[in-house]
């Protein structure tokens, strides 16, 4: 069942979230619905609170922070990325900005307000051809 969801039913709820990213909580919670209905389907997962079902199924994490890192490094929250064989969990959101995340200098991390962060950026993509794209 974990499988099937991941594969048919997630994607479906994760399309073009960055594009139309919902801000109204009505709006978030029939999302998230769909997947509190699913999780109850699961063998196991009777009785368990939500929050314990996505825990146990690995499904709460949307990144993951790297334990260590080697070698010379530009920030401390550099993010894992994972290994996809699938063409459709290559171009998630998820997993295409890790890459760009990680070459951020600690300065834009640590940035003080999003307009510092956002101007940081500007900076970077001004400077580093191809970066945003």
């Amino acid at each position: 069942m974990l499988s099937l969801y991941k594969s048919l039913v997630r994607p479906h709820t994760e399309y073009c979230i960055s594009a139309w990213n919902p801000h109204y909580k009505k709006d978030k919670e029939l999302i998230e619905k769909v997947q509190r209905r699913f999780t109850k389907m699961i063998n196991n997962m009777e009785g368990k609170l939500y929050e314990e079902r996505l825990y146990w199924l690995k499904l709460n994490k949307f990144f993951t922070l790297a334990d260590n890192t080697r070698g010379i490094t530009r920030h401390s929250r550099k993010l894992v990325k994972f290994q996809c064989t699938r063409d459709c969990f290559k171009y998630f959101f998820s997993n295409r900005v890790i890459n760009r995340w990680n070459q951020l200098d600690q300065r834009v991390i640590d940035a003080s307000s999003i307009n510092v962060f956002e101007g940081w950026l500007n900076k970077i993509r001004d400077t580093r051809m191809g970066f945003m794209d």
